[in-house]
C-alpha cells in the first residue's frame, strides 16, 4: 500500500503502525502521528493503516 512517511511517498507491506515502524527501521523512542493525529505507543499495535495515510515519525535529539 502507498502511504506518506515524513513527507515521502512509500510503498509498504505493513498493516499497522507498529509493523510500519519495524519495516522502516525506526527503533527506540519515537513519537508518531497518522493524518495529523497523535498515536501513543500503547496504541500503535492496533492502529490500522489505510492507503494514502500520512504518517509522521519524530525522534528526540540531544543537544543545546
Amino acid at each position: 500500500m502507498k502511504i506518506v512517511i515524513n513527507g515521502e511517498t512509500c510503498d509498504v507491506r505493513a498493516e499497522t503502525l507498529s509493523e510500519l515502524l519495524e519495516e522502516c527501521g525506526f527503533s527506540g523512542r519515537v513519537a508518531t502521528a497518522v493524518n495529523e493525529n497523535f498515536v501513543p505507543s500503547s496504541l500503535r499495535i492496533a492502529h490500522k493503516l489505510a492507503e494514502g495515510d500520512r504518517v509522521e515519525v519524530v525522534a528526540p535529539m540531544q543537544g543545546g
